[in-house]
């Protein structure tokens, strides 16, 4: 099985940027993206052969999350139950006969880090939410989660020590995420590539430069480890100041 995840940063204009073609050629079993920025039926996207489900975010033009899958699942839940956390579309749960599989947008903590005291309570809570998942099935999820683990994952760590994404408390909750049984699967594959990342700001020519961060992740729980087949990063694809990451997982 093949898994895809993007955040497109805007979906309506990541369809102005090839968006599609790129969605045909990846022919995934599943497709996600995050940060969509729109509010139903400001878009239809004709994705022939998928069930479509979207999270929209309270907000206009804010956050959002959607699924594309070719199997139709056997239920599909929106949020993780708690209304503080589910006003912003961050997140869709899809249960399939064998597993769970989740995408998520991590809230950013951002400048000044304002939210961080919130981006803690989420990571406690949203773990809490995949574990009590776990506790019926496996459990697959992905997205931007905003972290990059460890110093290997950006550019820059010296610098962005204590910014947004890369402070001792955003790896710390990442660290604890593992700890509590999940797998990181682009490092379980490949635990020492450098120079790899899945975001770049469009400032400073950071993309041309490959000043990036490796913060959008497919982690899975440790049963399915043996199912693993391969995890990519694509960064030569474009549309986003993401790039898609790729699961294969044995069916």
């Amino acid at each position: 099985m093949k898994f895809v995840s993007w955040n497109v940063n805007g979906i309506r204009a990541c369809v102005q940027k090839g968006f599609m073609d790129f969605f045909k050629e990846a022919d995934a079993d599943i497709f996600c993206i995050q940060e969509s920025k729109m509010q139903e039926g400001q878009l239809e996207l004709k994705t022939p052969g998928y069930h479509q489900y979207w999270n929209y975010a309270k907000k206009k033009g804010y956050s959002g999350t959607a699924i594309f899958t070719k199997e139709e699942p056997l239920s599909a839940a929106y949020g993780i139950g708690i209304e503080e956390h589910d006003q912003e579309g961050r997140v869709i749960t899809l249960e399939f006969e064998e597993f769970y599989f989740v995408t998520v947008y991590t809230p950013n903590s951002q400048n000044e880090l304002v939210r961080l005291s919130y981006r803690m309570q989420w990571e406690e809570d949203f773990l809490a939410y995949l574990k009590g998942l776990e506790e019926r099935k496996p459990v697959i999820f992905c997205g931007d989660l905003n972290v990059a683990h460890k110093e290997i994952d950006l550019k820059n760590p010296k610098t962005n020590r204590k910014n947004a994404g890369f402070t001792d408390e955003e790896r710390e909750k990442f660290s604890a995420l593992l700890e509590a049984g999940f797998i990181d699967t682009f490092r379980y594959f490949y635990p020492d590539a450098e120079g790899i990342y899945s975001w770049w700001s469009y400032r400073f020519s950071a993309r041309a430069k490959n000043a990036g961060w490796r913060i959008d992740y497919f982690c899975v729980s440790e049963c399915l480890k043996d199912r693993l087949k391969d995890a990519k990063i694509l960064t030569e694809v474009m549309g986003s100041d993401h790039c898609p990451i790729v699961l294969e997982i044995e069916k």
